[in-house]
């Protein structure tokens, strides 16, 4: 008996299914310091054809790649032993070569005088590059304590609070201190610090990771571009983006990440 072929309504259903499954699924943090990485993919009609973008914060997105939710994520380092397999796709990444403003330790007291630090739940590297910084360069031991969705009310008194991203920058208008982590990184190091990094848990078609190298290098050149659609009234965007983020994954860079992988195995 001759099989009926599908209607073709079905056939385009199914198509555009398998189309969907095969598309990469790719993961960013939703802060402004990855506009300009996202400013090129997102301009890129022939590259979105081939990936789906879930834009969360660093922990939740490195979460994502940890469980194979995502192929690949803009994802905090401290990640980057975690996984099974691990390939570093891009020239590009979020670093600073000094103070980056957007990732500190914040208090009402002097660094000595902080007894407890309550750790920003956005974040796995900031947190650990804190606890890095307070053993080796600041000499302290103050306790750690996770923070939930409201901890940054908490910080007052003796308590302090690792906060990164947006409300790290807007909070520093109001915070009698605060301890610029990348800034403590470089005096204690003499290196960068990449804070995050495109990350793939699997292997990815060359063709894939050119395209999409050449996505994230045209937001860095295009920088007043990206100002000009992310007005913020709390930090100048063109100090942050020129002066205090640092894109390019040079060796440096490279090499920074290296020195914290090896120096946060001290503190766990």
């Amino acid at each position: 008996m001759k099989r009926k072929s599908p209607a073709p309504e079905k056939s385009l259903f199914f198509a555009a299914k398998i189309e969907e499954l095969d598309k990469i699924k790719v993961g960013a943090v939703s802060y402004l310091n990855t506009k300009p990485l996202l400013y090129g993919i997102k301009r890129d009609p022939e590259l979105l054809e081939q990936l789906e973008l879930w834009e969360e914060f660093p922990a939740k997105i490195a979460a994502m790649l940890l469980d194979g939710s995502i192929d690949v994520g803009l994802v905090p380092v401290r990640i980057i032993p975690m996984l099974k397999e691990s390939y570093i796709i891009s020239d590009y990444c979020i670093g600073s070569d000094g103070e980056v403003a957007s990732v500190g330790l914040f208090s009402e007291v002097a660094l000595h005088e902080i007894e407890t630090v309550l750790l920003d739940y956005q974040s796995r590297t900031s947190v650990e590059l804190c606890k890095v910084l307070c053993k080796h360069h600041w000499k302290i031991d103050p306790a750690f304590e996770d923070g939930g969705i409201n901890f940054i009310q908490h910080i007052r008194g003796k308590t302090a609070g690792v906060v990164i991203g947006d409300r790290a920058l807007k909070l520093r208008e109001s915070m009698p201190y605060e301890f610029d982590l990348a800034a403590a990184w470089k005096e204690m190091t003499g290196l960068p610090f990449v804070f995050a990094a495109w990350v793939a848990n699997k292997k990815l078609p060359e063709d894939f990771i050119s395209h999409f190298n050449k996505a994230n290098a045209e937001g860095i050149v295009q920088l007043d571009a990206v100002i000009a659609e992310n007005s913020y009234s709390h930090y100048d965007l063109q100090v942050y983006y020129r002066r205090n983020i640092s894109y390019l994954l040079d060796e440096n860079k490279r090499d920074g990440l290296k020195k914290f992988l090896e120096l946060v195995e001290t503190v766990d």
